[in-house]
């Protein structure tokens, strides 16, 4: 069950717009005195607003200019005897509105016979001009005016529904924590048809070990650029005031200028929705959101969990990774620049968003195959001599040995990468010999780039190489050695082949 606690507002309310009611009738006179009955009329607070068309035609342009008519008087009898039931013809069919209420007004009641005209013709009253007093004319309006509303509050929650279904829909397509925190954002602001209103999503969390963090998921409006989507991060002081009041009380916050959704996913955990209005909810706006915000938090929780595993295995594979070049002995830095690299490379080869995500973790897996490598081959100063050497091959097929039993996406491309990434475009590579395409991309990819970054760097049996001298032996080997046209690609942007080694230098 939900809860709403309600603050009042110093602000002034905005005023609610008024009941539209059109007059549609070739006599001025009935449109003087049924504005003059219906001057003060209010229901909910809410005034009239009249408008006025004297044919059905006029009546027709009136109808496809205003669709939020809530009641109109309509003559039977005006450009010809049955303007008024044309009218109302077109009014349900052409423009199918079926909302509005219609009520059917003539001076002639023998002329267009009630029984048949009731049958015939969707309205929902129809009086002789007589018969509508002062006193009977308000009861009539009321009894409108309180059925359309009813009308458009189920027609209002049925969109509802199909929209927390399609939003729902929309995020559940979300892969990562950054993507469901804008997926949900552009939902709720179509939901809530928020104009120029801010919203912002947060979550609060306590784990085992006490500690407790509110993660930012999206940011929309004047809080964009105060934190980072997905990034645990400090937010505005007065925000989280606010937000802290809410989870102390654990229930919903609305005032005029704000609502803070409660959605507890767990015993420790929560979704917070913080909503800065421009004018209070109503009650259709309110079930909606929580209705979807509810289905958001199943999602959150679920995105989550996957989020972390996913998160743990890629920390996993770094530490490993630094591990095995370590023991080897490389430079600090190695392993993070030929990922940021890999991922550069696949970027500018125009190659799948899951081609990229994936790359940037396996490129970390290119040498695991080392850590069957005796040190003395690995430490050994000198230069290998050929019994060494065949050893030191052997790293490419046991790496991917290491690897190949996965099913996971990431070590199934780090167990190619590991075995192809000392394969040679001309075929005289290790282990298999692959030449041209027949070496699978990654490994393409993966052969330039850790040479490029070695060559770059100070090693125990060579010093490092200018940008000069690594550019001239790119082309040397451009179709020999390297897969031709990635070389020409990474020539083209060899700046930021510099522009990473500086973010990520080898430590001292």
């Amino acid at each position: 069950m939900s809860l709403f606690k309600k603050t009042n507002s110093s602000a002034k309310t905005p005023a609610l717009a008024p009941w539209k009611i059109a007059i549609i009738d070739d006599e001025s006179g009935i449109h003087d005195v049924t504005k003059l009955t219906l001057r003060k009329f209010k229901f909910e607070g809410r005034g009239v607003e009249f408008l006025h068309a004297y044919s059905g035609k006029e009546g027709l342009a009136l109808f496809k200019e205003h669709n939020d008519i809530a009641l109109a008087f309509v003559d039977v009898v005006m450009e010809n005897d049955e303007a008024g039931l044309t009218l109302i013809n077109d009014i349900r069919n052409e423009l199918n509105n079926h909302t509005s209420r219609l009520i059917l007004r003539t001076g002639q009641p023998g002329q267009a016979p009630e029984e048949e005209v009731i049958r015939r013709y969707d309205i929902n009253d129809y009086k002789a001009k007589t018969e509508l007093s002062s006193m009977k004319l308000k009861s009539c309006v009321y009894t409108a005016i309180r059925s359309y509303r009813d009308i458009q509050t189920i027609e209002k929650s049925k969109r509802g529904m199909e929209d927390v279904l399609k939003s729902s829909s929309s995020v559940l397509a979300s892969q990562s924590l950054v993507q469901f925190g804008s997926a949900v954002l552009k939902q709720i602001l179509t939901l809530l048809n928020l104009n120029n209103s801010v919203l912002y999503l947060s979550t609060q969390h306590t784990d085992l070990y006490g500690d407790t963090t509110m993660t930012v998921l999206g940011a929309s409006g004047d809080l964009i650029g105060l934190c980072e989507p997905g990034i645990s991060s400090k937010i505005p002081e007065a925000i989280e005031t606010e937000v802290k009041q809410v989870l102390e009380n654990k229930t919903h916050f609305q005032s005029d200028e704000l609502f803070i959704g409660y959605y507890p996913t767990g015993k420790n955990s929560h979704n917070i929705l913080y909503v800065k209005l421009e004018s209070p909810l109503d009650k259709v706006q309110c079930k909606t959101l929580e209705m979807f915000a509810s289905n958001v938090a199943v999602i959150f929780e679920n995105l989550t969990h996957k989020e972390d595993i996913q998160q743990t295995q890629k920390e996993l594979i770094m530490v490993l990774s630094d591990a095995i070049e370590m023991r080897s002995k490389e430079t600090g830095g190695h392993v993070r620049r030929v990922i940021l690299l890999s991922e550069f490379l696949a970027e500018k080869l125009h190659l799948s968003q899951e081609f990229i995500e994936t790359i940037r973790y396996a490129a970390a897996l290119h040498d695991v195959g080392k850590i069957s490598i005796p040190e003395s081959i690995l430490h050994k100063p000198g230069k290998l001599d050929a019994e060494e050497w065949e050893i030191m091959k052997t790293h490419a097929q046991k790496g991917y040995e290491l690897l190949a039993g996965s099913d996971k996406t990431v070590a199934k491309m780090g167990a190619i990468i590991a075995k192809t990434h000392h394969e040679r475009w001309d075929g005289n590579g290790y282990p298999d010999g692959l030449a041209g395409d027949d070496i699978p991309l990654e490994g393409r990819i993966m052969a330039i780039v850790d040479v490029v970054d070695a060559l770059l760097s100070t090693r125990c049996y060579k010093p490092a190489w200018s940008a000069e001298q690594v550019i001239d032996y790119l082309k040397e080997n451009a179709g020999t050695q390297f897969d031709p046209v990635i070389t020409h690609v990474l020539i083209e942007h060899f700046d930021k082949v510099l522009e990473i080694r500086a973010l990520e230098p080898d430590e001292e």
